[in-house]
């Protein structure tokens, strides 16, 4: 059976800096310099953009495919008093995104209304019912957010119904192309640049949907205002507290210029807790109102703000983001906080459940884990499948068994691009889309031997020979005497942290570990002191405690 103890990680020591790009970046801390060159800023002046950002980082919304042709028919709706849906997703980036397009278009006159699938009922992206219920409500345009991507015959059997689609999304992109009105994805973008050479397309491939949703509301503000002369009461700006959290809970990457400056000015907007729903969130989640980080985003609000789809409707979450009622945002901040809770016992017993079910009697060479059970929710099942690979190292997959179609949720490893290995068996699923190391898919019941079977295959071909423990990128070697307060105050110029740009791993070695022991709740952390015979160093490993004892 695969172990799970502690594994010692791979260390990857990055390699140094060439002298002539230290020799550039002069102007910082040689430790810095040679952060930046890991993360790519080998010059002076990608060095500055990259810690200093700016409105050259922001690049404009009508580069992106497809906007042009969206703006005009939202435009076109508003002034004709069309009812407009925005479709979103039940995660932390589908409801920010939700919120700031319905926020957007009702601000400038439009007669809009959101609209987010039930997790259980109706599922993942677009759905037939769903379509044809706004129909009958007499919507005729529906804007998606955060999905469509991969919804070709729904929008085929909503453009059948009389409705116009604008779908805009951030997953990768399948072989056909919706047929709506119009479709933004910058990885479109990036498909035309790669296939066709074309360089007049939208640069940043990576935003998260929210991000998306953002440059549409920007391309419609600037229209509305410019051409109808239409003075609206709501500052772009204000919008970024919403980027911000769905940008960092999703982890869109932050070595990307665009998705930095978004998050970088979002958590400004963030710290002055302007919405009601926000300042409660806060409140619940005893984060100070001031000292929000991309810590804050990935540990305590958006896990609060997904609970609500997880385990209830994710109109809770959206309805806090949208109050202005602070009595209303007290009550459902609590409702979040009591779902978290519930999320957090839930996915702790069903973690259990497939570490013994799915790992009995396996090897140490089990290229992927796979559990299906009738007793997984569906809002839990990606939770469940991201602790197995964390865990285990190993592409992890969990179904919820349903009576005929079953729910999955798939985590994976960089060796390993799930979200391709789906495409492959694309005539064993109902549905899927998703990114290189997270995916979800909904099969028919008669297909889950053949779909196990397929990515078991898939991942012993790719996994073949590879050294299956996690890396440790470190970014440079140093003496103990550098590890200083001086130091960690320069590296401050390299936030926000987040997903491609977590905080540096320095190494020394030849140490001596002087005494150490658990600390924590349930003595899960280790604490411990160093010395390297001159100097001495106390230090913390969170998530380390059974270390104590070997």
């Amino acid at each position: 059976m695969l172990d799970s103890a502690p594994t010692p990680k791979r260390w990857r020591v990055l390699p140094p800096a060439p002298p002539d790009v230290l020799r550039r970046l002069n102007a910082y801390h040689p430790i810095l310099a040679q952060v930046l060159y890991n993360r790519g800023q080998d010059t002076p002046e990608k060095a500055h953009a990259f810690l200093l950002g700016g409105d050259a980082a922001l690049h404009n919304p009508f580069s992106m495919s497809g906007m042009a042709q969206a703006v005009e028919r939202i435009r076109r709706a508003i002034k004709r008093g069309e009812k407009i849906v925005v479709y979103g997703d039940f995660d932390a980036d589908g409801v920010t995104s939700t919120a700031l397009l319905t926020q957007v278009i009702e601000a400038l006159g439009g007669s809009v209304r959101p609209y987010i699938p039930d997790r259980v009922d109706e599922g993942y992206g677009l759905n037939l019912d769903a379509l044809r219920r706004l129909v009958e409500d007499g919507v005729r345009l529906v804007v998606t957010v955060d999905c469509g991507i991969r919804s070709t015959d729904e929008v085929t059997y909503a453009t059948e119904l009389g409705l116009d689609m604008i779908v805009t999304d951030h997953h990768s992109v399948g072989d056909q192309i919706p047929g709506a009105l119009a479709v933004l994805n910058p990885k479109i973008d990036q498909k035309i640049r790669l296939e066709n050479g074309k360089s007049n397309v939208y640069p940043e491939e990576m935003l998260a949907g929210v991000g998306v949703a953002y440059k549409l509301a920007d391309a419609l503000m600037r229209v509305v205002q410019a051409q109808d002369r239409q003075q609206v009461n709501l500052k772009l700006e204000d919008l970024l507290d919403l980027v911000a959290l769905g940008t960092v809970a999703d982890l869109a990457p932050l070595d990307r210029a665009e998705n930095r400056e978004l998050v970088r000015r979002g958590l400004e907007v963030l710290n002055r807790a302007q919405r009601p729903g926000i300042y409660e969130l806060l409140q619940v989640a005893r984060v100070e109102p001031g000292r929000i980080n991309t810590t804050s985003i990935g540990f305590m609000l958006g896990p609060r703000i997904n609970a609500a789809g997880r385990l209830d409707s994710a109109m809770i979450a959206y309805q806090l983001l949208s109050t202005r009622d602070i009595t209303m945002a007290g009550q459902l901040a609590q409702q979040l906080q009591d779902l978290n809770l519930r999320r957090q016992t839930l996915t702790l017993e069903a973690v259990e459940i497939a570490r013994g079910r799915a790992l009995v009697g396996q090897s140490d060479d089990l290229p992927l884990i796979f559990d299906a059970g009738p007793e997984y929710l569906p809002g839990i099942v990606g939770l469940v499948a991201g602790r197995l690979c964390e865990e285990f190292y190993r592409p992890a997959v969990v179904v919820e068994l349903g009576e005929t179609e079953s729910r999955g949720s798939a985590r994976s490893i960089p060796e390993f691009d799930i979200t391709q290995a789906l495409d492959q068996c694309a005539d064993l699923l109902v549905r899927h889309g998703g990114h290189a190391q997270a995916a979800g898919f909904t099969v028919r019941n008669e297909n889950l031997p053949a779909l196990q079977d397929h990515l078991m295959k898939c991942a012993s071909e790719a996994l073949e020979g590879r050294d299956l423990r996690p890396a440790l990128d470190v970014d440079a070697e140093i003496p103990l005497d550098l590890l200083t307060m001086e130091l960690a105050q320069h590296f401050q110029l390299l936030e926000p942290w987040g997903f491609k740009n977590e905080q540096p791993t320095l190494a020394t070695r030849r140490l001596r570990v002087l005494e150490c022991k658990r600390v924590g709740q349930e003595g899960k952390h280790l604490r411990f002191r160093l010395s390297n015979g001159f100097y001495q160093i106390d230090a913390i490993g969170f998530k380390q405690g059974d270390w104590a004892e070997r």
